[in-house]
């Protein structure tokens, strides 16, 4: 089976569109190292996927943030991503986490979702954490932004070093409101049946055949996604630069060195007297 795949489908007499995401490799490169608790592997695990599927819904080219900011013990969570399914991602936590639902983890906050296309408008929209689960607080974004009804379903799997996340999305297709409704309505009552380990665990066909045999689902050629920082030494040094000489050589006073680390994959950037002094030559 192939994995760290999007896949788009439609249907050949309904109107409603569909994805399906299945993701392992990129997910755990997003959390090694970071040592997360489960809890938070599984939000950042269904952040991944809710990044993903927003991406390809939105169909734009450019960088998206999908952020989660709250009071509570995780103070936000964020992946980054753009149209070639490239995505990264971290969250910061506050306090010792105990629950593992959306208002547990994050307390009151907001999701907010920043659309930055290559050519055009950056666009914002924010939604308020009032839901359980992530997928119900994404479904009342997309009721709010675009007003066509959305359905999508999560499903995450932390067996030691294996971890996968996988997702599942419908939306009407704005053409006949009162059909668009009642194919929604009769794909939605199919898609409740999948269970977590057959969204996770079996092909995109297989997933697809088993939900809709009778209807006919058509699958577009799938979109490889991965993990990328995007993080480099140049990127550092701008950084650095911008801190200015004299704070750079009082760290430098007390430590010998600036160490510089990416929050995202952990990579550390060192930088001894002769290497700050350049910066600024």
């Amino acid at each position: 089976m192939q994995t760290d795949l999007l896949h788009r489908y439609i249907f050949d007499k309904l109107d409603v569109r569909g994805e399906l995401v299945q993701i392992e490799q990129t997910f755990t490169d997003i959390i090694s190292g970071h040592n997360y608790p489960e809890p938070v592997q599984q939000l950042l695990g269904e952040l991944l996927v809710a990044t993903s599927l927003l991406t390809a819904t939105l169909k734009f080219e450019g960088d998206i943030a999908v952020q989660l900011q709250g009071d509570g013990p995780v103070k936000y969570a964020v992946i980054n991503g753009n149209h070639k399914q490239q995505m990264r991602g971290v969250a910061r936590l506050q306090s010792e986490v105990s629950g593992s639902s959306v208002p547990e983890l994050m307390g009151k906050g907001y999701m907010v979702i920043t659309i930055t296309p290559t050519k055009g408008e950056r666009y914002q929209g924010i939604v308020p954490l009032s839901k359980a689960s992530l997928a119900e607080c994404l479904e009342e974004y997309f009721e709010q932004s675009e007003q066509l009804k959305t359905r999508l379903w999560f499903a995450t799997s932390l067996v030691g070093d294996k971890v996968k996340a996988a997702g599942l999305f419908l939306q009407v297709l704005p053409v006949n409101k009162e059909k668009s409704v009642a194919d929604f309505q009769h794909l939605e009552a199919l898609s409740d049946t999948i269970k977590d380990r057959e969204l996770l665990d079996l092909d995109a066909n297989t997933v697809l055949t088993r939900l809709y045999h009778e209807d006919n689902p058509q699958l577009f050629e799938p979109q490889a996604i991965s993990f990328v920082c995007g993080c480099s030494r140049e990127k550092t040094e701008n950084a650095l630069a911008n801190v200015g000489l004299e704070a750079l050589m009082e760290d430098l006073q007390k430590h010998g060195e600036v160490n510089i680390s990416c929050h995202y994959c952990l990579k550390n950037y060192v930088f001894n007297e002769q290497d700050i002094k350049s910066l600024f030559n």
